[in-house]
């Protein structure tokens, strides 16, 4: 193996934890997105994407929302940290 090949194989494999974690996150956003789509149009219609809008008007129902939707959001804060 050459010298560069070397260094590329290197270079990603340290980038494999990176996808794997991107990965799972774009999971658990997958999850959001299925189990808090019915609570975002009952309790946030009104309320334009973007900008974390959507995540404070749930968070505003909290009391209202889903119990799938409040496991999912706790799923996603919990991997964040």
């Amino acid at each position: 193996m050459n010298p560069r090949t070397t260094v590329l194989l290197l270079a990603m494999l340290a980038a494999m934890p990176a996808f794997s974690g991107g990965a799972q996150q774009e999971e658990e956003l997958q999850a959001i997105r299925n189990y808090c789509k019915p609570d975002v149009e009952r309790l946030c219609a009104g309320v334009e994407p973007g900008g974390g809008r959507i995540k404070d008007c749930l968070m505003k129902h909290k009391e209202q929302m889903s119990v799938g939707c409040a496991q999912a959001l706790q799923k996603l804060k919990k991997a964040e940290k």
